[in-house]
């Protein structure tokens, strides 16, 4: 139960200053309709918040009380904010009056735990500490970020500079798809090539791959005609076609045999396993036009500009806040990668 409340708590004490970016900045809600009651303290028109592209909350009306909880107020802004910040197929689920009100119950429901753990003093433990102030830094980082332009926004010649100066980047090279068996020992490999050379078809390879691979993978629900494959790679000394999967000595294997289909007339060794090599599929040269690479680099020089601005508001920070390090009571730290429940050893007392 304390880590469900924790978890709540972050979300509700952060809503006042992430309502606040929000409000500021971001389309928001109307109102239409907010009236108080003598009994409950502000009766709230469910029908009065609608979001559109054209309506802005005044700050005014972002402070306007629509419900009290535990002597604590959720305003009209709160509300507006928990819309804002859903994507646009869950807002679409609070069309409805009715469906406007069971959201105000959960934001109720959020204010009552939030106030219940305090009481406990849930809020002083460390990860609530913590991951409050990761609501935070990303609410700072949102901001930051509003001064970086999306995608479609960067203007076309600067995306045509960029393709122009890195086009080797855009010259994709020949690439294959390879499948592999993987034995524990060079006699196993040898006696696994045998099988996988009499294989006339994808099946019939993948029958021998679940039968003698070593690699829990290759022995999974996978369709057969698909065990033990392991993706695409480039040539040889290409590193964008490096795959994780696929060692560097595989990798030149794969490159030396002349048929899709084909296995590598020798057991490659590597990493302490023996591995059968089955080319699967070729990919031809291509050298990609400004067209097809447009949309990847204005996605890549949009992330670009949206790091400058982060990087921009830390440097800020860090040029008007002292920060002091204590690198002798760090050093002191020692993780414990043995056991999980004991992170830290008694040198970090």
């Amino acid at each position: 139960m304390k880590g469900y409340v924790r978890l709540w708590l972050v979300c509700a004490t952060a809503v006042p200053f992430v309502a606040a970016v929000a409000i500021g900045a971001s389309e928001s809600a109307m109102l239409a309709g907010c009236k108080r009651s003598s009994q409950h303290g502000a009766a709230f028109d469910a029908g009065a918040v609608t979001t559109t592209a054209a309506a802005r909350l005044t700050p005014e009306q972002a402070q306007k009380p629509i419900a009290e909880v535990a002597g604590d107020t959720i305003t009209l802004g709160d509300f507006a904010a928990a819309l804002e910040h859903m994507n646009s197929f869950d807002r679409l689920r609070y069309g409805s009056p009715e469906r406007r009100k069971e959201l105000l119950d959960e934001m109720i429901t959020v204010k009552l735990l939030a106030t219940e753990a305090v009481a406990k003093g849930y809020d002083k433990d460390p990860l609530a500490q913590q991951e409050l102030r990761a609501v935070l830094r990303d609410a700072m980082l949102a901001e930051a970020r509003k001064g970086a332009p999306a995608p479609a926004d960067l203007p076309e010649n600067e995306v045509r500079a960029y393709f122009e100066a890195h086009r080797a980047d855009y010259k994709d090279p020949e690439r294959r798809r390879l499948s592999l068996l993987a034995a524990a020992s060079d006699a196993q490999g040898r006696e696994a090539l045998a099988a996988a050379k009499k294989a006339k078809t994808a099946a019939d390879w993948g029958f021998v791959v679940r039968a003698k691979s070593i690699d829990p993978a290759a022995r999974s629900s996978t369709p057969i005609d698909l065990a033990g494959d392991v993706g695409i790679v480039s040539p040889p000394g290409d590193p964008r076609g490096e795959n994780g999967r696929v060692p560097e000595e595989v990798r030149v294997a794969a490159f030396a045999i002349a048929k899709v289909g084909d296995v590598a007339d020798e057991v490659i060794a590597s990493g302490g396993k023996f591995y059968v090599v089955r080319l699967t599929q070729k990919l031809a040269a291509h050298e990609r036009s400004f067209e097809e690479a447009e949309r990847t680099i204005r996605v890549k020089l949009a992330q670009e500009k949206l790091r400058a601005e982060e990087d921009a508001l830390l440097a800020d920070l860090r040029k008007n806040v002292k920060v002091e390090i204590d690198e002798a009571a760090l050093a002191t730290v020692k993780v414990d990668t043995n056991d999980a429940g004991h992170a830290l050893d008694a040198h970090a007392h």
